[in-house]
């Protein structure tokens, strides 16, 4: 007999057996979505950057630290998976502005911030630009499962 956990962690709930057998659904989503003409790179370096500041405003994302069997400690990491989607850039565009309609925890990453070396010039290069006239790349998002879906209407899963 299976028996059932529920882990409430801040708004999210994880449920599944506590013995694996049955996944774990959340009702929570963290998903990236990337402009479908970035380059590999670029890809990998604006992803890291937009799921860096979702634990901070949102710390439940985060689990527990991590351990292994020696007793070497390493760094908590968010408690759910990142889901990776592309668009293009209208499609960007109109998830930039469905996120902001519901207030969702969010991060952004444009253009402009390829041509920057460190956060002050980051911060800046946004601040330069009116949100409607941001050149988005990429853009994180988190809240409800249904409402993250939502937001990334029209986008597909990164292949």
């Amino acid at each position: 007999m299976r028996t059932k956990d529920e882990t409430h962690t801040g708004t999210g709930v994880e449920t599944g057996a506590r013995d694996g057998s049955v996944p774990v659904r959340f009702d929570t989503k963290i998903a990236v979505l990337l402009r479908d003409d970035l380059e590999p790179w670029q890809r990998l370096n604006v992803t890291a950057f937009l799921v860096s500041g979702l634990g901070t405003v949102s710390p439940e994302v985060i689990g527990e630290p991590y351990a292994d069997a020696d007793d070497t400690a390493y760094l908590p990491m968010f408690r759910q998976p990142v889901l990776i989607f592309e668009g293009t850039k209208e499609t960007l565009t109109a998830a930039h502005g469905r996120a902001l309609s519901r207030s969702l925890p969010r991060a952004a990453f444009t253009a402009d911030l390829f041509s920057t070396g460190n956060d002050r010039d980051n911060r800046a290069a946004v601040r330069a630009v009116g949100r409607d006239q941001l050149d988005l790349v990429g853009m994180a998002v988190y809240g409800p499962r249904n409402a993250v879906d939502k937001v990334l209407k029209g986008a597909r899963m990164h292949p």
